[in-house]
């Protein structure tokens, strides 16, 4: 697998840079260990160069950055964002989704397999360039790529676009790296569902924007499980907890849940977040 162009990504909340050069980790992890890695990548203890592994078995076993990037769509994570606007959209809940694809940017399309095929592995992109073959996938699949020329990721503009394309209920991912375009994509207006990922590295300057979303996915971040986590009214998953804070939010994991084909437990509390000690990622001190 040969690495087109040169990307950034966040990977255990380190940020790292790809490019035909190879894989380089330009700052320090954040996380130390992640059940959630450790299952994908074999990582107990996660320093610099666990990060570098993980991305590049990423990269040799999928095609991550490159031309013959493998869309797989596959279930990877239970309660992912792809996974949930999978099914949203094979159920019509929501007419079109708005997620960011390495070497395409910013990608509206209506097709859930697609979004699947693209955020199986994904993790947060904070730039990319284009890469050919990738967007020509993204086409011959029904997906609109925002920038072919720049492979721009701009969720707000992408949400713009959606409406302008006549898809009337958008779900569009935000990371958290991003997370003032949340607001940003509240005062567009519209009917949108916006689902916030990819959480690790928020502030909390983050939080103003990030608790305007529906549906929130914490990361390892223990500002999200302490300030977000106590507004939402369902929380789905303990591990790498997803709280709904609306009530679409809500009603829309109820609807994948629906779908789920593994076994579950429900039950009634009175006080979110609900945790388990030593369950989830462990942050460095």
């Amino acid at each position: 697998m040969k690495v087109k162009g040169e990307h950034e990504i966040f990977c255990c909340g380190a940020r790292v840079k790809i490019s035909e050069r190879g894989v380089e980790v330009l700052s320090e992890p954040l996380v130390k260990h992640c059940p959630l890695h450790e299952a994908l990548y074999g990582t107990g203890t996660i320093d610099r160069e666990a990060v570098r592994r993980s991305v590049e078995m990423k990269i040799a076993g999928h095609g991550f950055c490159c031309g013959s990037r493998v869309f797989d769509g596959g279930q990877v994570v239970a309660f992912g964002a792809s996974e949930m606007m999978h099914v949203w959209l094979d159920k019509r809940l929501v007419d079109c989704a708005v997620v960011v694809c390495e070497g395409a940017g910013t990608v509206v399309t209506s097709n859930g397999g697609l979004v699947q095929a693209i955020g199986a592995r994904l993790t947060g992109i904070a730039r990319t360039s284009p890469i050919r073959e990738v967007i020509e996938y993204i086409e011959v699949e029904g997906g609109t790529v925002l920038d072919k020329a720049c492979a721009r990721i701009d969720q707000v503009e992408g949400v713009r676009r959606a409406f302008e394309s006549g898809f009337r209920r958008v779900a569009v991912s935000v990371a958290g790296f991003q997370a003032e375009a949340i607001s940003l994509i509240r005062d567009v207006g519209g009917d949108v569902v916006i689902f916030s990922v990819c959480n690790t590295c928020v502030r909390n300057i983050d939080v103003e924007h990030i608790a305007k979303a529906d549906v929130v996915c914490t990361s390892a971040s223990t500002i999200l499980r302490s300030e977000v986590g106590n507004e939402a009214l369902l929380q789905v998953g303990v591990t790498i907890p997803v709280y709904a804070l609306t009530e679409r939010g809500k009603k829309l994991v109820l609807a994948y849940l629906v779908e789920f084909n593994k076994k579950l437990v429900v039950f009634k509390i009175s006080k979110l977040p609900y945790e388990i000690k030593d369950k989830g990622p462990k942050l460095k001190l």
